[in-house]
């Protein structure tokens, strides 16, 4: 990530709609210390009762064509599934003697956010199928309190991806499916960070701040392989392809009353500021094996290449030589396994149940407070209930547990630092729609 800024009045605006449509279409939007980076498995459909287990075999409905898009091969006629999600969040932070910052700890930034999918399929003959999705699985939101001890790090940030995507499947044989399609995905990125207008520490004049914001569009590709072994087992492939937002706009700086500051922010000598990222290609293998007539087992794999994610974020940091705004990362790959199961209680009832671990992209001494990430357990239960011959009905519940996170974080020229830990930490998610099948 190249990282500028220049000391300008207005920021330019994304248009209203995209805003609201990424809001609205959010519905996976993750919010702070999501494990397996900055991506999420639930987006209210089904298969979030199962903690990601089978994902890639799991054709049920036409959220499959999201994990794997070979999978809307099964489904007959037209269906349309609608989603909807709320997280609650249980996040908070508390300073420690390392911390160096005056402030408060900063509230809980993720109280509640709600969201929505959408997704389509269409059988056009025995052999051909097509879908469309949106969908919300990459970013972050975070509001801390405004006056917190971080707050040179962050006050509010928020990265949001939303997915639109066509889908095409094609039956090779009974048993042998192949599907992909392109991913058109909107990012919208913000943030928001004070600015210490005491250079040295000297002195008692209020924060200033920065805030940015900008959007822009960037395209991938879904592919996807189902394979039938046996009449009991099935196995899926899929693959997600990296998508690269970069992200130029002229940030908004408010209040900077120290005139070295303004003399060194003016030195950049530029008109923009540059966040480049790479939304992480991913690996998802996942198999299913039916015992009986009632109960399947389900399990998944899953690779995500964060690593190439790179450098994200937005700070001022400052002393008497000068004044910098690069955010360093060290992001790695994670890997997710989970398992799970489903009963089929009768004609109408199926019950979900899957327990999942995710591996953290950040070692502890890397973990930033503009995004808390860490490894997680996932446990999850969902039921489907068939109200009607061609009307699902579908609910879940995920516990998302990271437990105590710490946190230390130094400003490299100033030497301040905030520190403290995350206690005791999770997310709840409650999930639920429906499938109309035509």
């Amino acid at each position: 990530m190249t990282v500028h800024e220049k000391n300008v009045p207005h920021a330019r605006k994304v248009p209203q709609w995209l805003t609201l449509l990424g809001v609205l279409g959010c519905t996976t939007l993750p919010h702070s210390a999501w494990a397996g980076g900055i991506l999420l498995y639930e987006a209210g459909q089904e298969g979030a009762g199962l903690a990601n287990a089978g994902a890639a075999v799991l054709a049920t409905d036409p959220s499959v064509l999201m994990n794997n898009p070979a999978g809307i091969s099964q489904l007959k006629g037209t269906q349309v599934n609608v989603d909807g999600q709320l997280m609650l969040g249980d996040i908070t932070f508390s300073r420690d003697s390392n911390n160096t910052f005056s402030g408060g700890n900063g509230g809980n930034p993720l109280p509640y956010f709600p969201g929505t999918s959408f997704f389509v399929s269409h059988q056009v003959d025995d052999r051909n199928s097509i879908g469309f999705g949106m969908y919300g699985n990459f970013g972050l939101s975070l509001d801390y309190d405004d006056d917190w001890a971080g707050r040179y790090f962050t006050q509010e940030s928020a990265i949001v991806g939303v997915s639109f995507q066509p889908t095409y499947a094609f039956k090779v044989t009974d048993d042998l499916s192949i599907g992909g399609g392109p991913r058109f995905m909107y990012g919208y990125y913000r943030t928001e960070v004070a600015v210490n207008n005491n250079v040295l520490g000297l002195g008692n004049a209020p924060d200033g701040q920065l805030r940015y914001k900008d959007g822009d569009w960037g395209t991938g590709y879904n592919l996807g392989i189902l394979y039938r072994l046996n009449e009991r087992t099935q196995l899926g492939l899929a693959y997600t392809s990296k998508i690269d937002l970069k992200f130029k706009d002229s940030p908004e700086l408010k209040h900077i009353t120290n005139p070295l500051l303004n003399v060194a922010l003016n030195r950049l000598d530029v008109d923009q500021l540059k966040v480049d990222m790479t939304v992480p290609q991913t690996v998802l293998a996942s198999a299913s094996y039916r015992l009986d007539d009632h109960w399947t087992l389900l399990g998944s794999l899953n690779w995500q290449d964060w690593s190439e994610f790179g450098k994200i974020g937005v700070e001022v940091d400052t002393n008497n030589a000068g004044t910098s705004t690069s955010v360093d990362r060290s992001y790695k790959d994670t890997y997710h396994v989970s398992i799970g199961a489903q009963n089929q209680i009768d004609n109408k009832w199926r019950w979900n149940v899957g327990v999942a671990y995710d591996t953290s992209a950040v070692d502890d001494k890397d973990r930033t407070v503009d995004n808390p990430m860490d490894s997680a357990w996932r446990f999850a239960t969902g039921v489907n209930y068939a109200l009607e011959k061609d009307l699902d009905l579908h609910m879940s519940y995920t516990l998302i547990y990271m437990g105590d996170m710490d946190d230390q974080q130094t400003k490299a020229r100033s030497g301040d630092t905030v520190s403290g830990t995350y206690r005791n930490s999770m997310i709840h998610v409650f999930g639920g729609g429906a499938v109309w099948r035509f």
